[in-house]
């Protein structure tokens, strides 16, 4: 028997939300555009995607509602979280936490999260360790944890922004020769 497509049969809340964010690869690109991750090529660097599957996720997620293409650099649009793909943040985390615990890579995490106020670590409550605040993702930065490989020459351009700690929702840093 071949599996369903969607959720049509399904009426609750939870496969609504899977109807937008379950596709195999969505919430990587949700996840990399929490990152900072703007651009088409960028996204199919960093995460090895097929052009015409992202394509499609893309085309999902602005259909969607949860990312919107904006005005780039020069005559090219780019793709940036809307605030319904902000409010996804809580889920995104919460999926990462669950496979920190119950997937865990080796050697640790390979990103870890920061309050930008104070640059000490969020706990898993989501509150600041160093001054007890709850953070919320506008004034997060990601950072490199214990579990990521050293730096590579072979590092595709998101690969190597992300060596150095960023904040949430901003425009990563790139090359210019990082693939449009």
């Amino acid at each position: 028997m071949t599996l369903p497509r969607d959720y049509r049969g399904q009426s609750c809340s939870l496969s609504r939300a899977m109807e937008v964010v379950g596709e195999r690869w969505t919430l990587l690109i949700v996840r990399d555009a929490f990152f900072g991750v703007r651009r088409f090529g960028d996204f199919a660097a960093h995460l090895g995607i097929p052009r015409a599957v992202l394509t499609d996720r893309l085309a999902g997620l602005t259909g969607a509602g949860v990312l919107a293409r904006v005005p780039g650099d020069g005559r090219r649009e780019v793709y940036a979280l809307t605030d319904k793909g902000v409010r996804l943040w809580p889920a995104v985390r919460a999926l990462s936490l669950w496979g920190e615990e119950h997937r865990p890579a080796p050697g640790g995490p390979r990103r870890v999260f920061l309050h930008a106020v104070d640059d000490a670590p969020v706990a898993v409550d989501g509150r600041c360790t160093g001054c007890d605040a709850p953070v919320g993702v506008a004034d997060l930065l990601v950072a490199p944890g214990p579990g990521l490989p050293p730096p590579s020459a072979d590092d595709d351009p998101v690969t190597a922004a992300l060596h150095r700690p960023h904040r949430l929702l901003q425009p990563l840093p790139l090359t210019k020769g990082s693939p449009a």
